[in-house]
């Protein structure tokens, strides 16, 4: 699986929590998730260009 999301950055949006270890795993399944969805709305629609509407 490839890593989504940076790390670094999620802590930083996330201020002054603590984030746990598998944290990270779980949001970059979630995003894959929702890249995967968007990807198939745009496919159903005929199109090959991911769009803000396909989230």
């Amino acid at each position: 699986m490839a890593d989504l999301i940076v790390k670094v950055a999620v802590k930083e949006q996330l201020d002054d929590k603590n984030v746990a270890s598998d944290f990270y795993d779980a949001l970059d399944d979630e995003v894959s998730t929702v890249l995967e969805n968007a990807a198939r709305r745009a496919e159903e629609n005929d199109r090959k260009t991911v769009q803000p509407r396909d989230l």
